[in-house]
Protein backbone atom coordinates (compact mmCIF):
# COMPACT_ATOMS: atom_id res chain seq x y z
CA UNK A 1 0.00 0.00 0.00
CA UNK A 2 1.22 3.47 -0.81
CA UNK A 3 0.32 6.88 0.49
CA UNK A 4 -2.42 7.12 -2.16
CA UNK A 5 -4.44 5.03 0.28
CA UNK A 6 -5.27 8.31 2.04
CA UNK A 7 -5.45 10.60 -0.98
CA UNK A 8 -8.96 11.87 -0.20
CA UNK A 9 -10.31 12.08 3.36
CA UNK A 10 -13.87 13.10 4.21
CA UNK A 11 -14.61 14.73 7.59
CA UNK A 12 -18.27 15.45 8.48
CA UNK A 13 -18.19 18.50 10.78
CA UNK A 14 -20.60 20.02 13.30
CA UNK A 15 -18.32 22.05 15.61
CA UNK A 16 -18.69 19.51 18.43
CA UNK A 17 -15.69 18.50 20.52
CA UNK A 18 -15.29 15.18 18.74
CA UNK A 19 -15.79 16.75 15.31
CA UNK A 20 -12.91 19.12 16.03
CA UNK A 21 -10.79 16.16 17.15
CA UNK A 22 -11.60 14.53 13.82
CA UNK A 23 -10.33 17.65 12.05
CA UNK A 24 -7.11 17.48 14.10
CA UNK A 25 -6.67 13.84 13.10
CA UNK A 26 -7.37 14.55 9.44
CA UNK A 27 -4.79 17.32 9.37
CA UNK A 28 -2.17 15.05 10.96
CA UNK A 29 -2.77 12.42 8.28
CA UNK A 30 -2.97 14.94 5.44
CA UNK A 31 0.43 16.38 6.31
CA UNK A 32 2.03 12.94 6.17
CA UNK A 33 0.18 11.52 3.16
CA UNK A 34 -0.37 14.68 1.06
CA UNK A 35 -4.10 14.14 1.38
CA UNK A 36 -6.94 16.43 0.37
CA UNK A 37 -9.43 16.95 3.18
CA UNK A 38 -13.11 17.34 2.33
CA UNK A 39 -15.32 18.82 5.02
CA UNK A 40 -19.07 18.47 4.79
CA UNK A 41 -22.01 19.54 6.92
CA UNK A 42 -25.65 18.58 6.45
CA UNK A 43 -28.48 20.95 7.38
CA UNK A 44 -32.15 19.93 7.40
CA UNK A 45 -34.21 22.86 6.11
CA UNK A 46 -37.00 20.67 4.73
CA UNK A 47 -37.35 18.87 8.04
CA UNK A 48 -37.99 22.21 9.77
CA UNK A 49 -40.54 23.09 7.08
CA UNK A 50 -42.40 19.88 7.80
CA UNK A 51 -42.35 20.57 11.53
CA UNK A 52 -43.77 24.07 10.97
CA UNK A 53 -46.57 22.63 8.81
CA UNK A 54 -47.42 20.14 11.54
CA UNK A 55 -47.69 22.94 14.11
CA UNK A 56 -49.86 25.25 11.98
CA UNK A 57 -53.11 23.99 13.51
CA UNK A 58 -51.96 25.26 16.89
CA UNK A 59 -51.33 28.87 15.75
CA UNK A 60 -53.60 31.65 17.07
CA UNK A 61 -56.76 32.31 14.95
CA UNK A 62 -55.38 35.50 13.41
CA UNK A 63 -52.63 33.43 11.76
CA UNK A 64 -55.03 30.81 10.37
CA UNK A 65 -56.28 32.91 7.48
CA UNK A 66 -54.96 31.36 4.22
CA UNK A 67 -53.19 34.53 3.08
CA UNK A 68 -51.55 35.12 6.46
CA UNK A 69 -50.65 31.44 6.81
CA UNK A 70 -48.93 31.48 3.44
CA UNK A 71 -47.01 34.61 4.42
CA UNK A 72 -45.88 32.96 7.67
CA UNK A 73 -44.78 29.91 5.76
CA UNK A 74 -42.65 32.01 3.42
CA UNK A 75 -41.12 33.98 6.31
CA UNK A 76 -40.38 30.81 8.23
CA UNK A 77 -38.93 29.09 5.19
CA UNK A 78 -36.68 32.03 4.42
CA UNK A 79 -35.47 32.50 7.99
CA UNK A 80 -34.92 28.82 8.76
CA UNK A 81 -33.23 27.98 5.46
CA UNK A 82 -30.99 31.04 5.61
CA UNK A 83 -30.24 30.51 9.27
CA UNK A 84 -29.29 26.88 8.81
CA UNK A 85 -27.11 27.77 5.83
CA UNK A 86 -25.30 30.38 7.92
CA UNK A 87 -24.73 27.85 10.73
CA UNK A 88 -23.50 25.26 8.22
CA UNK A 89 -21.13 27.80 6.67
CA UNK A 90 -19.76 28.73 10.09
CA UNK A 91 -18.87 25.07 10.79
CA UNK A 92 -17.17 24.80 7.41
CA UNK A 93 -15.42 28.16 7.94
CA UNK A 94 -13.73 26.71 11.02
CA UNK A 95 -12.74 23.60 9.04
CA UNK A 96 -11.33 25.79 6.25
CA UNK A 97 -9.44 27.98 8.73
CA UNK A 98 -7.76 24.95 10.31
CA UNK A 99 -6.79 23.54 6.91
CA UNK A 100 -5.36 26.86 5.70
CA UNK A 101 -3.33 27.27 8.88
CA UNK A 102 -1.95 23.74 8.47
CA UNK A 103 -1.27 24.23 4.76
CA UNK A 104 -3.23 21.19 3.62
CA UNK A 105 -5.49 21.03 0.52
CA UNK A 106 -9.20 21.09 1.28
CA UNK A 107 -12.70 21.23 -0.15
CA UNK A 108 -15.96 22.12 1.60
CA UNK A 109 -19.55 20.99 1.05
CA UNK A 110 -22.85 22.15 2.53
CA UNK A 111 -25.53 19.52 1.95
CA UNK A 112 -29.27 19.66 2.61
CA UNK A 113 -31.27 16.69 3.86
CA UNK A 114 -31.23 14.02 6.54
CA UNK A 115 -27.78 14.09 8.14
CA UNK A 116 -26.63 10.45 8.07
CA UNK A 117 -28.35 9.79 4.72
CA UNK A 118 -26.58 12.65 2.96
CA UNK A 119 -23.22 11.71 4.45
CA UNK A 120 -23.62 8.12 3.25
CA UNK A 121 -24.69 9.37 -0.18
CA UNK A 122 -21.63 11.63 -0.37
CA UNK A 123 -19.37 8.70 0.56
CA UNK A 124 -21.03 6.41 -1.97
CA UNK A 125 -20.81 8.91 -4.82
CA UNK A 126 -17.20 9.95 -4.22
CA UNK A 127 -15.53 6.78 -2.95
CA UNK A 128 -13.28 8.56 -0.44
CA UNK A 129 -10.19 6.68 0.68
CA UNK A 130 -11.02 7.39 4.31
CA UNK A 131 -13.81 8.92 6.37
CA UNK A 132 -13.01 10.43 9.78
CA UNK A 133 -15.90 11.03 12.18
CA UNK A 134 -16.15 12.07 15.78
CA UNK A 135 -17.74 9.42 17.98
CA UNK A 136 -20.26 11.94 19.34
CA UNK A 137 -21.93 15.05 17.95
CA UNK A 138 -23.61 18.15 19.35
CA UNK A 139 -26.52 16.12 20.67
CA UNK A 140 -24.35 14.01 22.97
CA UNK A 141 -25.58 13.41 26.50
CA UNK A 142 -23.66 12.43 29.61
CA UNK A 143 -24.25 8.73 29.04
CA UNK A 144 -23.76 8.80 25.27
CA UNK A 145 -21.27 6.28 23.92
CA UNK A 146 -21.61 6.61 20.16
CA UNK A 147 -23.68 9.17 18.27
CA UNK A 148 -26.65 8.02 16.22
CA UNK A 149 -25.37 9.71 13.05
CA UNK A 150 -21.93 8.13 13.45
CA UNK A 151 -23.41 4.72 14.17
CA UNK A 152 -25.66 4.87 11.11
CA UNK A 153 -22.86 6.00 8.83
CA UNK A 154 -20.53 3.26 10.12
CA UNK A 155 -23.10 0.60 9.25
CA UNK A 156 -23.73 1.96 5.75
CA UNK A 157 -20.33 3.30 4.70
CA UNK A 158 -18.49 1.57 1.86
CA UNK A 159 -15.28 3.47 2.67
CA UNK A 160 -12.85 2.84 5.49
CA UNK A 161 -13.93 4.90 8.48
CA UNK A 162 -11.94 6.17 11.45
CA UNK A 163 -13.97 6.88 14.59
CA UNK A 164 -12.29 9.45 16.82
CA UNK A 165 -13.10 9.05 20.52
CA UNK A 166 -10.20 11.00 22.00
CA UNK A 167 -7.17 13.00 20.80
CA UNK A 168 -5.29 10.72 18.44
CA UNK A 169 -1.62 11.32 19.01
CA UNK A 170 0.09 8.69 16.90
CA UNK A 171 2.97 8.27 19.30
CA UNK A 172 2.04 4.88 20.78
CA UNK A 173 1.51 1.47 19.24
CA UNK A 174 -1.28 0.49 16.88
CA UNK A 175 -3.20 -2.72 17.50
CA UNK A 176 -4.92 -4.59 14.68
CA UNK A 177 -7.34 -7.47 15.32
CA UNK A 178 -6.92 -10.37 12.90
CA UNK A 179 -9.41 -13.19 12.35
CA UNK A 180 -8.49 -14.49 8.90
CA UNK A 181 -11.07 -12.40 7.04
CA UNK A 182 -9.99 -10.39 3.96
CA UNK A 183 -11.02 -7.16 5.72
CA UNK A 184 -8.85 -7.91 8.75
CA UNK A 185 -5.86 -8.47 6.46
CA UNK A 186 -6.67 -5.19 4.69
CA UNK A 187 -6.67 -3.58 8.14
CA UNK A 188 -3.13 -4.90 8.60
CA UNK A 189 -2.03 -3.24 5.36
CA UNK A 190 -3.59 0.08 6.37
CA UNK A 191 -1.92 -0.08 9.76
CA UNK A 192 1.46 -0.96 8.28
CA UNK A 193 1.35 2.28 6.30
CA UNK A 194 0.42 4.29 9.40
CA UNK A 195 3.02 2.58 11.59
CA UNK A 196 5.80 3.16 9.09
CA UNK A 197 4.82 6.77 8.42
CA UNK A 198 4.55 7.72 12.10
CA UNK A 199 7.39 5.41 13.19
CA UNK A 200 5.40 3.56 15.84
CA UNK A 201 5.05 -0.18 16.60
CA UNK A 202 2.28 -2.31 15.14
CA UNK A 203 0.92 -5.32 16.99
CA UNK A 204 -1.41 -7.94 15.50
CA UNK A 205 -3.74 -9.75 17.90
CA UNK A 206 -5.89 -12.82 17.27
CA UNK A 207 -8.31 -14.55 19.61
CA UNK A 208 -9.62 -18.10 19.26
CA UNK A 209 -12.61 -19.28 21.25
CA UNK A 210 -12.57 -22.94 22.34
CA UNK A 211 -15.24 -22.21 24.93
CA UNK A 212 -17.91 -21.94 22.25
CA UNK A 213 -17.49 -25.59 21.34
CA UNK A 214 -17.35 -26.66 24.99
CA UNK A 215 -20.66 -24.91 25.64
CA UNK A 216 -22.14 -26.54 22.54
CA UNK A 217 -21.07 -30.00 23.69
CA UNK A 218 -22.49 -29.43 27.18
CA UNK A 219 -25.73 -28.18 25.66
CA UNK A 220 -26.00 -31.32 23.55
CA UNK A 221 -25.23 -33.54 26.53
CA UNK A 222 -28.03 -31.91 28.49
CA UNK A 223 -30.72 -32.89 26.00
CA UNK A 224 -29.55 -36.33 24.87
CA UNK A 225 -31.19 -39.42 26.27
CA UNK A 226 -28.92 -42.20 27.49
CA UNK A 227 -29.68 -44.23 24.37
CA UNK A 228 -29.07 -41.28 22.07
CA UNK A 229 -25.85 -40.50 23.92
CA UNK A 230 -24.57 -43.98 23.19
CA UNK A 231 -25.61 -43.74 19.55
CA UNK A 232 -23.98 -40.33 19.28
CA UNK A 233 -20.85 -41.61 21.07
CA UNK A 234 -20.82 -38.40 23.07
CA UNK A 235 -17.85 -39.30 25.26
CA UNK A 236 -15.79 -40.01 22.17
CA UNK A 237 -16.84 -36.67 20.68
CA UNK A 238 -15.75 -34.85 23.84
CA UNK A 239 -12.34 -36.49 23.61
CA UNK A 240 -12.10 -35.59 19.94
CA UNK A 241 -12.94 -31.99 20.84
CA UNK A 242 -10.27 -31.81 23.52
CA UNK A 243 -7.61 -33.41 21.35
CA UNK A 244 -8.29 -31.83 17.98
CA UNK A 245 -10.71 -28.91 17.96
CA UNK A 246 -9.02 -26.72 20.57
CA UNK A 247 -5.54 -27.40 19.26
CA UNK A 248 -6.76 -26.99 15.70
CA UNK A 249 -8.32 -23.62 16.49
CA UNK A 250 -5.07 -22.46 18.04
CA UNK A 251 -3.12 -23.48 14.93
CA UNK A 252 -5.59 -21.81 12.60
CA UNK A 253 -5.48 -18.47 14.41
CA UNK A 254 -1.72 -18.64 14.76
CA UNK A 255 -1.71 -19.06 11.00
CA UNK A 256 -3.74 -15.88 10.66
CA UNK A 257 -1.11 -14.05 12.73
CA UNK A 258 1.68 -15.54 10.62
CA UNK A 259 -0.08 -14.20 7.53
CA UNK A 260 -0.37 -10.76 9.13
CA UNK A 261 3.33 -10.86 9.90
CA UNK A 262 4.07 -11.78 6.29
CA UNK A 263 1.89 -8.95 4.96
CA UNK A 264 3.79 -6.47 7.11
CA UNK A 265 7.19 -7.93 6.19
CA UNK A 266 6.36 -7.67 2.49
CA UNK A 267 5.70 -3.96 3.16
CA UNK A 268 9.07 -3.61 4.93
CA UNK A 269 7.88 -3.72 8.55
CA UNK A 270 8.52 -6.29 11.27
CA UNK A 271 5.62 -6.62 13.69
CA UNK A 272 4.90 -8.56 16.86
CA UNK A 273 1.88 -10.81 17.29
CA UNK A 274 -0.19 -11.98 20.26
CA UNK A 275 -2.50 -15.01 20.35
CA UNK A 276 -5.20 -15.01 23.02
CA UNK A 277 -7.84 -17.55 24.06
CA UNK A 278 -11.40 -16.64 25.03
CA UNK A 279 -14.36 -14.68 23.76
CA UNK A 280 -12.87 -12.48 21.01
CA UNK A 281 -14.42 -9.09 21.77
CA UNK A 282 -13.95 -9.54 25.53
CA UNK A 283 -10.28 -10.47 25.23
CA UNK A 284 -9.57 -7.72 22.69
CA UNK A 285 -11.26 -5.12 24.92
CA UNK A 286 -9.32 -6.34 27.91
CA UNK A 287 -6.06 -6.25 25.96
CA UNK A 288 -6.46 -2.76 24.52
CA UNK A 289 -7.49 -1.38 27.92
CA UNK A 290 -4.20 -2.70 29.27
CA UNK A 291 -2.07 -1.53 26.34
CA UNK A 292 -3.78 1.86 25.70
CA UNK A 293 -2.78 2.10 22.00
CA UNK A 294 -3.09 5.16 19.79
CA UNK A 295 -5.42 3.28 17.48
CA UNK A 296 -7.23 -0.05 17.15
CA UNK A 297 -8.07 -1.40 13.69
CA UNK A 298 -10.56 -4.09 12.69
CA UNK A 299 -12.35 -5.33 9.61
CA UNK A 300 -15.94 -4.19 9.34
CA UNK A 301 -17.08 -7.80 8.92
CA UNK A 302 -15.44 -10.90 10.29
CA UNK A 303 -14.54 -14.30 8.90
CA UNK A 304 -17.94 -15.83 9.75
CA UNK A 305 -20.04 -13.07 8.21
CA UNK A 306 -23.05 -13.52 5.94
CA UNK A 307 -24.83 -11.27 3.46
CA UNK A 308 -27.31 -10.00 6.03
CA UNK A 309 -24.76 -8.38 8.34
CA UNK A 310 -23.81 -4.72 8.24
CA UNK A 311 -21.30 -4.89 11.12
CA UNK A 312 -19.41 -7.79 12.69
CA UNK A 313 -19.91 -8.56 16.37
CA UNK A 314 -16.30 -7.80 17.28
CA UNK A 315 -16.45 -4.45 15.51
CA UNK A 316 -19.81 -3.57 16.98
CA UNK A 317 -18.61 -4.29 20.52
CA UNK A 318 -15.45 -2.23 20.02
CA UNK A 319 -17.49 0.63 18.58
CA UNK A 320 -19.83 0.66 21.58
CA UNK A 321 -17.50 -0.29 24.43
CA UNK A 322 -13.93 0.66 23.62
CA UNK A 323 -12.57 4.08 24.55
CA UNK A 324 -9.89 3.85 21.85
CA UNK A 325 -9.91 5.46 18.42
CA UNK A 326 -11.17 2.83 16.00
CA UNK A 327 -10.32 2.27 12.34
CA UNK A 328 -12.97 0.14 10.62
CA UNK A 329 -11.79 -1.27 7.29
CA UNK A 330 -14.27 -2.17 4.56
CA UNK A 331 -11.90 -3.10 1.74
CA UNK A 332 -10.52 -6.62 1.46
CA UNK A 333 -7.12 -8.21 1.00
CA UNK A 334 -6.58 -11.88 0.28
CA UNK A 335 -3.37 -13.47 1.43
CA UNK A 336 -1.43 -15.34 -1.22
CA UNK A 337 -1.02 -18.78 0.29
CA UNK A 338 2.26 -20.67 0.20
CA UNK A 339 2.31 -24.15 -1.29
CA UNK A 340 1.69 -25.89 2.03
CA UNK A 341 -1.16 -23.61 3.04
CA UNK A 342 -2.67 -23.87 -0.44
CA UNK A 343 -2.85 -27.62 -0.02
CA UNK A 344 -4.52 -27.20 3.34
CA UNK A 345 -7.05 -24.67 2.09
CA UNK A 346 -8.00 -26.56 -1.04
CA UNK A 347 -8.09 -29.85 0.88
CA UNK A 348 -6.35 -31.69 -1.96
CA UNK A 349 -5.11 -34.55 0.22
CA UNK A 350 -7.19 -37.64 -0.56
CA UNK A 351 -9.12 -39.34 2.25
CA UNK A 352 -9.72 -43.05 2.53
CA UNK A 353 -13.27 -44.29 2.99
CA UNK A 354 -12.46 -45.39 6.54
CA UNK A 355 -11.08 -41.96 7.45
CA UNK A 356 -14.17 -40.20 6.09
CA UNK A 357 -16.40 -42.60 8.01
CA UNK A 358 -14.50 -41.80 11.19
CA UNK A 359 -14.78 -38.06 10.43
CA UNK A 360 -18.56 -38.39 10.09
CA UNK A 361 -18.72 -39.15 13.82
CA UNK A 362 -17.80 -35.55 14.54
CA UNK A 363 -20.85 -33.28 15.06
CA UNK A 364 -21.66 -31.21 11.94
CA UNK A 365 -20.93 -27.86 13.62
CA UNK A 366 -17.38 -29.02 14.46
CA UNK A 367 -16.66 -31.21 11.45
CA UNK A 368 -15.07 -28.59 9.17
CA UNK A 369 -12.81 -27.39 11.98
CA UNK A 370 -11.72 -30.95 12.74
CA UNK A 371 -11.14 -31.65 9.06
CA UNK A 372 -8.92 -28.56 8.66
CA UNK A 373 -6.94 -29.50 11.75
CA UNK A 374 -6.37 -33.05 10.50
CA UNK A 375 -5.38 -31.83 7.02
CA UNK A 376 -2.96 -29.35 8.57
CA UNK A 377 -1.39 -32.08 10.69
CA UNK A 378 -1.14 -34.52 7.79
CA UNK A 379 0.38 -31.89 5.51
CA UNK A 380 2.89 -30.86 8.16
CA UNK A 381 3.95 -34.49 8.57
CA UNK A 382 4.25 -35.00 4.82
CA UNK A 383 1.48 -37.56 4.43
CA UNK A 384 0.10 -37.94 0.89
CA UNK A 385 -3.18 -39.49 2.02
CA UNK A 386 -5.34 -39.27 5.10
CA UNK A 387 -6.11 -42.72 6.37
CA UNK A 388 -7.93 -43.75 9.52
CA UNK A 389 -4.53 -44.34 11.12
CA UNK A 390 -3.39 -40.80 10.22
CA UNK A 391 -6.62 -39.39 11.65
CA UNK A 392 -6.15 -41.30 14.92
CA UNK A 393 -2.51 -40.22 15.05
CA UNK A 394 -3.57 -36.61 14.61
CA UNK A 395 -6.02 -36.97 17.47
CA UNK A 396 -3.32 -38.34 19.71
CA UNK A 397 -0.53 -35.93 18.79
CA UNK A 398 -2.50 -32.72 18.59
CA UNK A 399 -3.74 -33.17 22.11
CA UNK A 400 -0.16 -33.29 23.43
Amino acid sequence: MTSTQFKTILIPVDNSEHSNLAIDTGISLAKKFNSTLIGNHVYAARLHDQRFTQMESGLPPEYQEPQELERQRNVHDSLITKGLQIISDSYLDYFEKRCREAGVPFQRKALEGKNYSQIVKDISENNYNLVIMGALGLGALKRSVIGSVTSRVVRRSKSNILIVKKPMNLDRKIIVAVDGSPQSFAAVKNCVSLAKTFDIPLLAVAVFDPQFHIVAFRSIAGVLSEEAGKLFRFKEQEKLHDEIIDKGLEKIYQGHLDNAKKIAKDEGLDINTVLLSGRPFDKILEYIEKENPSLVAVGKLGYHTDNGLDLGSMTENLLLQSQCNLLIVTEGHRVKADSQQSTVNSQELPWTKEALTRLERVPPFARNMAKKAIIGYATEKGYKEITEEVLLEARERMGM
